[in-house]
């Protein structure tokens, strides 16, 4: 269903979920999010366009959809030059809030919303409508001290807009995204969710590829390590499943030990990922809570240029859950070798805490 009048049964609470377009991540973290609305009674309708609009399709194909612009962030080719092309997008950026803003007012009236939820769109909220704000960013990671005030400041100025800001990460010490969502100065509207997952662990998964490889995140980055791991791979002689996160796109396989897709559904994935012994991926946010649930070991290879894969990827490596390396300094050959003796001392957590927060506040 697409941008028509929804049906709605009586009593139910309509809510509205949008996801930012920077890379798949906030939309697969917003899937477990929705199948609780639905569990609730709620009548979901989701804001979206491109690739996320594309995934989350496949996932709710009965559900109704709103078109909305993505903020069409473009990437530096150059680590260094990712701070440069996002100052120059800055005027772009703002408009892009206050069109959001404008069109979600439009939008409320249209199909009388009761409940909206933002997963890190900064303008997606409503002065009469309880509005939820999703992030794991409370720190933004930059660099630099001086410019890291400024970017929480900034950020908490839109979190205060919202009625909650719920942080998909555990209260406390025992947490995964260190720093970034636990900062020395919080304010009082925050909710932590426990970590969210879409997947579910199997008790003894059969392995089926010797390696798997999952590509994400915005251009140009996906595509340089897609290159780099299409040239590495041509000398493997494992089983390799080599996923490239693109939704709606085709790509003609050329080596048949590299089993080649460009986007796989949830229940799939979660099984590929089961049946893996070892997995090569982004350090998204996202991607680490999938690992943890699924206790799969994993190599992280942060996005050159983004500081909060950068940090997110260290910090795991320190606490020896993950092995990282930096893009520049990857060699297939020698990363297997690594993490032959690599302990991965990956938590178990209890990953159903989100869904007593949902039906609290979806019945309060």
């Amino acid at each position: 269903m697409n941008d028509g009048e929804f049906n709605k049964k009586a009593g139910q609470k309509t809510v509205l979920i949008a996801p930012l377009d920077w890379g798949l991540g906030h939309a697969t973290r917003c899937i477990p999010i929705i199948y609780e609305l639905l569990s609730q009674n709620c009548a979901v309708i989701i804001a979206a366009g491109g690739q996320t609009e594309i995934l989350l399709k496949r996932e709710f194909p009965q559900l109704g959809f709103v078109q909305l612009k993505g903020y069409a962030i473009r990437y530096s080719s150059k680590k260094n030059g990712l701070s440069l092309k996002m100052a120059l997008q800055i005027p772009s950026i703002i408009y892009s809030i206050f069109y959001e803003h404008h069109w979600l007012k439009r939008i409320v009236k249209k199909h009388t919303i009761d409940i909206i939820i933002s997963d890190n769109r900064f303008g997606f909220y409503h002065a009469a409508i309880p509005s939820i704000y999703i992030t794991h960013q409370l720190t933004i990671k930059t660099g630099n001290s001086f410019t890291e005030k400024i970017a929480q400041k900034t950020h908490y100025h839109f979190i205060k807009k919202y009625s909650q800001c719920w942080v998909p990460d555990f209260e406390g010490s025992n947490n995964l995204a260190g720093d970034l969502s636990h900062p020395t100065k919080k304010i009082g509207n925050i909710h932590y969710l426990g970590a969210l997952s879409r997947f579910e662990k199997k008790v003894t998964p059969e392995k089926k590829y010797d390696l798997l490889v999952l590509i994400s995140g915005p251009e140009p980055q996906r595509s340089i390590f897609e290159k780099i791991l299409f040239e590495q791979l041509r000398t493997f002689t494992g089983i390799a499943l080599f996923v490239r996160g693109l939704p709606g796109t085709s790509l003609h396989n050329e080596q048949q030990n590299i089993i080649l897709k460009d986007h796989l559904p949830a229940n799939e994935l979660s099984e590929a990922i089961q049946q893996s012994k070892a997995v090569i991926a982004r350090s998204g946010y996202t991607t680490i809570m999938d690992l943890v649930k699924l206790q799969q070991k994993a190599v992280l290879v942060p996005t050159p240029g983004q500081t909060e894969q950068a940090y997110l990827a260290q910090h795991l490596a320190k606490q020896k859950i993950f092995y990282t390396i930096e893009q520049d300094k990857f060699v297939l050959n020698d990363v297997l070798k690594n993490i032959e003796t690599f302990p991965f001392n990956i938590p178990l957590m209890d990953m159903q805490q989100y869904k007593k927060q949902i039906a609290e506040f979806i019945h309060s």
